[in-house]
């Protein structure tokens, strides 16, 4: 999309603002099919940086998702308080940030215990509320 959704907008400013974590959305990206749980870009970051902390390969790059976003979307200084429904400046969330996800390839949904993508907004081409299930039956 050239423009972003603003029902998409209004969606990531409510999840970015605390009062829900429990919105599940499915979203088509590049012709890909991702379904799964939205969660606050702080939240998702922190639950990434456990994960590649955790990690004997990995683990410097835990850091990276521990700091707060640039303007430029590279790292920055934690310090500087909540952003509330806004990003790190104070513009509208550019992106979605979802955890226990799965991109849907066929019947089946990669990876099966669910991941965590970031997607960018403008990127979405379709989406519907709701988490999409898949079945081998």
């Amino acid at each position: 999309m050239t423009n972003p959704d603003r029902l998409l907008v209004d969606i990531s400013a409510l999840v970015e603002s605390g009062q829900s974590n429990q919105m599940s959305l499915t979203v088509v990206v590049g012709g890909a099919v991702i379904t799964g749980r939205l969660a606050p870009e702080a939240v998702w970051r922190e639950r990434v940086s456990e994960v590649l902390n955790d990690s004997d390969r990995l683990g410097p790059f835990s850091a990276v998702f521990g700091a707060e976003p640039a303007a430029d979307g590279g790292p920055e200084s934690t310090e500087g308080g909540d952003r509330g429904a806004h990003g790190a400046h104070g513009e509208p969330p550019a992106y979605l940030h979802f955890h226990l996800a799965r991109i849907l390839q066929g019947n089946i949904g990669i990876p099966e215990t669910g991941g965590m993508y970031r997607v960018a907004i403008e990127d979405v081409s379709a989406w519907t509320v709701g988490d999409v299930s898949y079945s081998d039956h």
